[in-house]
């Protein structure tokens, strides 16, 4: 290991794993003794949130800051499992490793295809076999956010030619589904207009991964923009004097669209 990167790296990855054994230790801190695998999830989840967070913004000195957090929970994690002596940290870095070898023949292996669709094919049948699973669909997490996992399985389902070859029926098939929504909203059935609208956000997240966009990431710039402008509509009626919650839907909807377009006008200029 002759490159003085990596030395630091694996220097201070050792450095947080002594950390982390003085912090359970006898003498160390109490709320870090307390803490369990599942104490412990919700703060794993909020620094995940936040790594994605940081790099949406293309902050690298947050992103710095964050992948450090995050690093310290995978690490509790593993702490956490070697005390009980069920696995140690290098166990899976070690299986990672192996993992990536093995599902990598194209690089690693004999398999010398360039074939991205038969390098996606490859590495689900690899995969499948591992886990000794018995449906292609299986694996995705039940608890992922609904655009992600919807997004997850359309691309498995994709990777073996179950999908449409262009980008038209796509389209076609959300103005169907809308269709549908309409229908059942019509009938005033309110189970069907739950499953319409589902089938409608399905069709949209396909949509956007024609169009090679998250939907999660999409729809959180929506929110984002949603939470600035609306903000903006607070300001700006304080300033007159006024409050949001005594404020008519006109005056917060002119506020709103002068808004917008200060932002299209902004846009514009720095184009």
């Amino acid at each position: 290991m002759n490159n003085p990167a990596k030395k630091q790296a694996a220097a201070q990855f050792l450095r947080l794993i002594d950390i982390l054994a003085v912090l359970r230790g006898k003498n160390g801190c109490p709320w870090d003794q307390e803490q369990t695998a599942k104490s412990l999830i919700p703060y794993l989840l909020e620094e995940t949130y936040e790594v994605i967070e940081a790099v949406e913004q293309n902050n690298h000195e947050l992103l710095k800051e964050e992948l450090g957090d995050l690093m310290l929970h995978l690490l509790f994690q593993a702490h956490i499992a070697n005390e009980e002596g069920k696995f140690h940290i290098a166990d899976s870095i070690t299986h990672i490793c192996d993992k990536l070898e093995r599902r990598h023949p194209h690089v690693f292996g004999t398999d010398s295809t360039p074939d991205r669709a038969v390098i996606k094919l490859n590495w689900e049948s690899i995969k499948q076999k591992e886990k000794q699973r018995t449906g292609l669909l299986e694996g995705v997490p039940k608890n992922l956010p609904a655009l992600n996992r919807a997004r997850r399985i359309q691309e498995k389902a994709s990777n073996v030619g179950f999908d449409w070859e262009t980008i038209d029926p796509v389209w076609g098939k959300v103005d169907e589904e809308i269709t549908e929504l309409k229908k059942a909203f019509q009938d005033g059935d309110d189970d069907q207009i739950q499953e319409e609208l589902g089938d409608v956000l399905f069709s949209l997240v396909n949509l956007g991964r024609f169009l090679n966009i998250s939907s999660e990431e999409a729809l959180r710039f929506s929110i984002s923009k949603f939470e600035t402008r609306f903000t903006r509509v607070e300001q700006k009626l304080s300033k007159q004097g006024k409050s949001i919650e005594t404020a008519t839907l006109e005056e917060m909807d002119a506020i709103w669209n002068d808004e917008k377009e200060r932002v299209k006008s902004e846009k514009k200029h720095r184009a």
